[in-house]
């Protein structure tokens, strides 16, 4: 699609169609578009992969996890372009002892926003390698080489 003919109106106007068609199409459910676009990309993929399990998206007012495996198993997934993830609002700052998902997945998209990787850590994967990210004061995965190669490569 050549956009190049669109002012710069009717371009900052396709955003909110786009974001209409995706949430009609049910590619997406909020307005956080890369979080809500790796989560398709996952659901999509690990259910197409007979090797992984099926998932469910949860309900977005779930705490922690944003997705349940058909063994009961409790997934929390993480889009980002860059280096690392968002925070993890909900999770405690010092530990409790409490296992609040058994996996994380991690959906690395190219700067364009294609998909790029996709990773998954376990619950001790994700505790050994999480860092409390200023100035927020909220845990945050650095997504380091380190990272990448002691986590399982999905795709």
């Amino acid at each position: 699609m050549d956009l190049n003919p669109l002012s710069d109106n009717e371009v900052i106007e396709l955003y909110p169609r786009i974001l209409n068609e995706l949430k009609s199409r049910g590619i997406i459910r909020t307005n956080n578009l890369i979080g809500e676009l790796g989560e398709y990309f996952v659901s999509s993929i690990y259910r197409k992969t007979p090797s992984l399990p099926n998932l469910q998206l949860n309900l977005k007012s779930t705490r922690n996890i944003d997705a349940t495996s058909d063994k009961g198993e409790r997934y929390a997934i993480k889009a980002t372009s860059g280096g690392g993830t968002g925070v993890f609002a909900s999770l405690p700052l010092i530990d409790d002892g409490k296992v609040y998902f058994e996996y994380l997945i991690l959906v690395i998209f190219n700067k364009d926003y294609s998909l790029k990787e996709i990773y998954e850590l376990n619950w001790e994967q994700f505790l050994q390698y999480r860092k409390m990210k200023p100035p927020e004061n909220k845990w945050n995965l650095p997504i380091t080489l380190e990272v990448k190669r002691v986590s399982r490569k999905i795709y």
